[in-house]
C-alpha cells in the first residue's frame, strides 16, 4: 500500500486513477492539484481526493507515488515543478497519450531523478473530460502501455506494473518510438480523420441539412471528433513526424479506392471493401479473444 497519492491535474485520467486506487486499497491519502483551484475543491468534494495543494510541487510532497496527469506539451514544465521534492524510490507516472516527447521532456529535466520515472499510456477514456466523470472502472479491462527508459529503475518499473494489474489493467511495455508509431496509425490519426470529415461535412453550405440526416453510420465514424479540442492539439503536434508517415499510408488507400471508383471498376472496388472488411473481423475476433483470456 502507498501511503500517499499525489495527483497533479485532476480531470478524467487522474481521478479515476485515484479512485481506483482508493477502491484497490492501494492508498492511504490523495493530495491533488490543478492549475484551476475550483478544480481540485470540486474534486475533494467529490471524495476524490483528500487535500487540495497550492502547486504541483506540494502535491509531490509526502507522496510515494504520484501521476502525472497533464497535457503533454505541459510535461516539461510539470516535471521541472516537481523536481525538488521528488525523493528516491517515489514512483512516477504520467498518462500522456505520446510517449517520446515526454520522455525527452523528462531526461532534461529530472536530472538524478530520471530513474523514478515510468512513461505510462492507459489505453482509456470518454468523450467528456473533466473530474466529475472520473470513475474507479475507468482502467478496469484496458490496456496500459509502459515504455521505461533505460535509466529507469527495475524495481519501479515492476511496481508500475503491479500497481495497474492491481486496478484491473492489462500492462504492456514498448519502446516510446514503436509506441508513437503504433498509435499514429491506431488512435491519432483515426483522430485526425473524424476532425476532418466533420470540419468537411459541416463547413459545405448545405452542410447542416446533410447533418440533420445523419444516422448510425455519422454517430459512429464521427465519436472520437467530440474530443478535448486541447488535448488533441498536443498530442497530434508531439506525434507530427509518425502521424505523417500513416497519413501517407491512407492517401494511397484512399486514392486506390478512389481511382477503381471512378473507372467503374465494381470488382476492384469489392475486393478493396472486402479486404478491409476482413481485416476488421479480424481484429475484433483477437480483441474478443484477448479480452475473454483476461477474464
Amino acid at each position: 500500500m502507498f501511503k500517499q497519492l499525489g495527483v497533479i491535474g485532476c480531470g478524467l485520467m487522474g481521478g479515476s486513477f485515484a479512485l481506483a486506487l482508493r477502491r484497490a486499497g492501494l492508498v492511504k491519502r490523495v493530495v491533488g492539484y490543478s492549475k484551476s483551484p475550483s478544480t481540485t475543491e470540486r474534486a475533494r468534494r467529490l471524495g476524490v481526493i483528500d487535500q487540495a495543494a497550492e502547486s504541483a510541487l506540494l502535491a509531490v510532497s509526502g507522496s510515494d507515488i504520484v501521476l502525472m496527469a497533464v497535457p503533454v506539451a505541459a510535461s516539461e514544465a510539470t516535471f521541472r515543478a516537481m523536481l525538488p521534492l521528488i525523493e528516491p524510490g517515489v514512483l512516477l507516472m504520467d498518462v500522456g497519450s505520446t510517449k517520446r516527447d515526454v520522455v525527452d521532456a523528462a531526461v532534461r529535466t529530472l536530472k538524478d531523478r530520471l530513474p523514478n520515472f515510468v512513461p505510462a499510456h492507459p489505453i482509456a477514456g470518454k468523450e467528456v473530460a473533466g473530474i466529475e466523470h472520473a470513475e474507479a472502472t475507468l482502467y478496469e479491462g484496458q490496456q496500459v502501455i509502459l515504455t521505461p527508459l533505460p535509466q529507469t529503475s527495475p524495481e519501479l518499473i515492476q511496481r508500475a506494473t503491479d500497481v495497474w494489474a492491481s486496478i484491473g489493467s492489462q500492462v504492456l511495455r514498448m519502446t516510446p518510438e514503436n509506441h508513437d508509431a503504433a498509435f499514429a496509425a491506431v488512435s491519432h490519426l483515426p483522430h485526425l480523420l473524424a476532425f476532418a470529415y466533420v470540419n468537411g461535412v459541416a463547413r459545405q453550405p448545405a452542410g447542416p441539412d446533410f447533418m440533420s440526416l445523419a444516422g448510425p453510420g455519422f454517430r459512429d465514424f464521427t465519436r472520437i471528433a467530440a474530443g478535448d479540442p486541447a488535448l488533441w492539439r498536443d498530442v497530434l503536434v508531439a506525434n507530427r513526424d509518425e502521424l505523417t508517415k500513416q497519413l501517407q499510408h491512407f492517401r494511397q488507400a484512399l486514392e486506390a479506392m478512389e481511382y477503381v471508383m471512378k473507372s467503374g471498376n465494381s470488382d476492384a472496388l469489392e475486393e478493396l471493401i472486402r479486404a478491409a472488411s476482413t481485416a476488421r473481423a479480424g481484429w475484433r475476433q483477437a480483441a474478443t479473444k484477448g479480452n475473454a483470456a483476461d477474464r
